[in-house]
Order: structure tokens, then sequence, then C-alpha cells
């Protein structure tokens, strides 16, 4: 078993005994969906440190979207538990890149590709991706490529 999916466990144990219940749904619900993408597919198989970040980081995209939504139909209650939840998931994922670090990532993958136009985004995009590795959102990613290689 990976060793973040035995610290979520025994972080949901320490919840439940805390009564903590933000912490405790949140990570359940984390739980669930690491045990639903463990026996997707063809066969069951253990996820590795890498793919449970993966399913952590689309679970907290989704709490974050969720919010915008709430908060856009006026339900700052739920948009905030929603919030509360994706503090949790981050704290087990890793830490995010900043601006700047992006940028300098960014400008490595440009001068490695000599790419130079929007037309390569794609070229560069293949490069900046495996070095970002869930440190920061796709969108993110594309939209400092592109600030880039327009200029």
């Amino acid at each position: 078993m990976s060793a973040l999916k035995d610290k979520l466990k025994a972080d949901l144990t320490a919840s439940l005994k805390s009564r903590d219940e933000v912490r405790l749904r949140t990570i359940r619900m984390a739980l669930a969906a690491v045990n639903v993408e463990e026996v997707a597919g063809k066969e069951a198989r253990e996820l590795s440190d890498d793919e449970v970040v993966k399913v952590l980081t689309k679970e907290a995209k989704k709490r974050r979207e969720a919010a915008e939504a709430f908060r856009g139909a006026g339900r700052t209650e739920q948009a905030e538990a929603e919030l509360a939840e994706q503090a949790v998931l981050e704290e087990y994922l890793p830490a995010q890149l900043s601006d700047e670090e992006l940028e300098k990532l960014v400008d490595e993958a440009v001068a490695e590709t000599g790419a130079s136009g929007p037309q390569a985004m794609g070229q560069v995009m293949k490069v900046v991706n495996p070095k970002v590795a869930g440190r920061a959102e796709g969108g993110r990613v594309a939209a400092a490529v592109r600030a880039r290689l327009s200029s």
C-alpha cells in the first residue's frame, strides 16, 4: 500500500477520534475516490503515491469548481464548505509552484525546444508538463506558455 494512502487512513482514524467533521468527511471522500480508481479498469490494482496524488488533485479541483459554482449561485455557506474540504485535500498534495518558478520552467522549455510563436505551444507543453507534474494546474501552465510564446 502506498505511503500516502496509509497516511490518509491514519488521519481518518485521528479525525474520527477528534470528531473533526470536515476533515473526516473529506478524508472519507478521498479514500473512496482512491478505492474507485484502484478497481477501475480490467483488474484491481494498488495505486502508487503518484497516482494517489493525481486522484487527490482531481478531487481538489472538483472542490474548487464546486465552490465557484456555489458562490455564483449565491450559496456562500456551501461554497465555504467546499473550500474547507479543498484545504484539507491540499495538505496531502505537493506544494504548488509559484508564478516565478513556473515562468522559469517555461523559459527553460522554450530554450530547450527552440520554439517561437504560438503554433509551437504543443512542443513546449510536452517538455513542461513532466517537469510540473501535479505542482501546477494545466490551465495555469498553458497560460504561462501562451504568454511566453506570444511575447
